[in-house]
């Protein structure tokens, strides 16, 4: 069973950069292919990036050029680069091994003036 926790959220003005972390254990973090989700409020959970086993990387069209998500299967750590935040990407992110069920408790980011 995995144990993921997510950590690096806060509150940022537009235009920000926040990263975001997720630490993994419980399994062997450099088999899996890894994403990243966020749930904003009164909609469902999507997904934002994911990252294979050989570093290959897929964005959701949202995102794309301004995240960047990476790992660092030395310390089982998942990242999300995040730049040119803007009050749409407000939400609750999320890691998880796409192969795997379960969630952790995600990582609230507020973009706001």
């Amino acid at each position: 069973q995995a144990l993921l926790v997510e950590s690096g959220g806060g509150l940022v003005q537009p235009g920000g950069s926040l990263r975001l972390s997720c630490a993994a254990s419980g399994i062997i973090f450099r088999n899996y292919v890894m994403g990243w989700y966020r749930q904003a409020p009164g909609k469902q959970r999507e997904l934002v990036a994911t990252i294979t086993v050989g570093g290959f990387t897929n964005y959701a069209d949202s995102v794309k050029g301004r995240f960047t998500i990476s790992r660092d299967n030395a310390k089982n750590t998942l990242y999300l680069q995040m730049n040119s935040l803007t009050p749409e990407d407000t939400a609750i992110y999320y890691c998880k091994v796409q192969v795997l069920s379960g969630w952790g408790q995600g990582t609230q980011v507020t973009v706001s003036s």
